[in-house]
């Protein structure tokens, strides 16, 4: 399996992690779709970083410390984007269910990540 195709199966988890938290958030607490997913991406942050370091480009010759900061400024950019595209499709289309909202954005942030993690986080 090439590197894209594990990235993308990494990915396909990081997104389950994230809409599972976020629809237990939305369904167990009072938190509205924004704050909810605040949460959900962090997690999925969390998921795919330890993932993609295992799976898909292998660890670093960073210490854990700065690759997983490197990591976690990649992701948090991209999570920004991910975040505003969630955020436009839901106060565009306010009918439209979080979860669908959250799979838009998702796509749109993943050719990003890619890019940002291959060239910034774990380059040889």
């Amino acid at each position: 399996m090439g590197r894209i195709a594990r990235f993308a199966l990494v990915g396909g988890i990081g997104f389950l992690v994230d809409a599972a938290v976020l629809a237990l958030l939305l369904g167990a607490t009072p938190l509205d779709p924004f704050r909810a997913r605040l949460v959900s991406i962090g997690a999925a942050l969390l998921v795919t970083w330890q993932l993609n370091r295992h799976v898909t480009f292998g660890p670093s010759a960073r210490t854990v410390a700065t690759e997983g900061a490197r990591y976690g400024g990649v992701g948090i950019a991209t999570s920004i984007a991910n975040y505003a595209v969630y955020s436009a499709v839901l106060l565009t289309f306010p009918a439209l269910p979080p979860l669908a909202a959250l799979v838009i954005g998702s796509a749109f942030a993943m050719a990003l990540s890619f890019l940002g993690y291959s060239r910034f986080v774990f380059d040889r």
